[in-house]
């Protein structure tokens, strides 16, 4: 309101603030209220394929946590084959008498596939770090886990999908 009216009365303010609990026609509103949330996903999963920053989930949104995914997905990862060697483990124990001396090969397999993954996580976190530092100078809280633990997942079923090929890394 602009000057030269007179100020309207506290009871008036409060009436044009008040509005029902309960909507007039419930139905409605609950329709309109699930097309509101059907739209909203549609759009986040859209934003899933394609990267759009606008829609993503608050996980997965800013500069940062761009920087990591493409980082990652741009890199190979032995993270992305530790299911399929833990398949391959559950498979071969089941066959492989467990008190025979073959089971500790197949144990002593598993762990040493186990610390390989564990070292390349390790040495693509410190990488990980390196960059977004030089990049942004300080490093938001979170991202350098989000990186490593997208690089345990198999690139096909990442979400957001990799915007990037092998070999394609972030300037």
């Amino acid at each position: 309101m602009g000057k030269g009216a007179p100020t309207p009365k506290r009871s008036a303010q409060v009436a044009a603030r008040k509005r029902p609990l309960v909507p007039e026609d419930r139905k409605a509103s609950k329709a309109a209220e699930r097309v509101a949330i059907q739209d909203q996903r549609l759009k986040m999963r859209q934003a899933m394929d394609t990267g759009d920053e606008r829609f993503l989930p608050f996980r997965d949104k800013g500069p940062q946590k761009r920087f990591a995914r493409d980082y990652v997905d741009a890199r190979f990862s032995l993270g992305e084959f530790l299911m399929f060697g833990a398949l391959i483990f559950v498979v071969v124990s089941l066959l492989v008498p467990a008190s025979s001396e073959q089971m500790i090969y197949v144990l002593g397999g598993f762990w040493v596939m186990f610390l390989a993954v564990f070292v390349d996580v390790f040495i693509l976190s410190r990488k990980l770090k390196k960059r977004l530092t030089e990049k942004f100078g300080d490093v938001e809280r979170g991202t350098v886990w989000y990186g490593s633990m997208r690089s345990l997942q198999f690139r096909r079923l990442r979400l957001p999908k990799p915007q990037v090929k092998r070999g394609e890394y972030p300037a």
